[in-house]
């Protein structure tokens, strides 16, 4: 069965659910956003989701951290 997963091409053996697939690809369920020809699915309903021949898959992992804001020196003000 071929699926396009991220805009690639990819064969895989039917049946297939969604959490079969994150698996497959080595991704926690838990920190990751799935949609399924543009319908977003709910994460309880990826171990029951079957994908079917020519489905396109967009996966989104969500990836913590990031820097915090800058703060103005001591020295400065808004208003210069």
């Amino acid at each position: 069965m071929k699926i396009i997963v991220n805009g690639e091409e990819h064969t895989y053996h039917a049946p297939l659910t969604v959490t079969t697939l994150l698996q497959a690809l080595n991704l926690r369920t838990e920190q990751v956003a799935v949609e399924v020809n543009l319908k977003i699915l709910d994460r309880s309903n990826f171990p029951t989701w079957i994908l079917q021949e020519g489905d396109t898959v967009e996966i989104l992992s969500f990836i913590g951290g990031g820097s915090p804001q800058p703060r103005p020196s001591r020295g400065s003000t808004r208003n210069e």
